[in-house]
């Protein structure tokens, strides 16, 4: 059974860090292409970042591009997300989703999601 497990989420002040972890089951999270999406309240979900199955090509939306990071850990199968100085307006639910199709580098379909883990900065 393929399952996504998110933790690390939590409340910040602006300007802090947060490291977000997703681990995988079920499949070998290097054969596949990964993404981080997230909902705001009362907002549609929003891509964040994409790392291809090779690790090699790293994709991020402009709202987080210069201050976000993925990676991923073959060995421990686990996704992450590094977030660094982070805005109110990075206060969302955060997803990790595997990719079942590549549309375009900023779009995308999916098969398999995590339940999700939040992320509220506020002062």
């Amino acid at each position: 059974e393929v399952q996504l497990v998110e933790s690390g989420g939590g409340m910040v002040q602006p300007g802090g860090s947060l490291r977000l972890t997703c681990v995988a089951s079920g499949f070998t999270l290097g054969a596949y292409d990964m993404n981080w999406v997230r909902q705001a309240p009362g907002k549609g979900p929003e891509w964040v970042s994409f790392i291809d199955s090779g690790g090699g090509r790293r994709f991020y939306g402009d709202s987080v591009r210069g201050r976000f990071t993925i990676s991923r850990d073959k060995a421990k199968n686990t996704l992450y997300l590094q977030m660094n100085s982070l805005k109110p307006e990075d206060t969302a639910l955060y997803y990790c989703a595997r990719v079942k199709v590549v549309v375009s580098p900023t779009e995308y379909e999916y098969d398999y999601w995590g339940q999700g883990t939040q992320v509220t900065v506020s002062s």
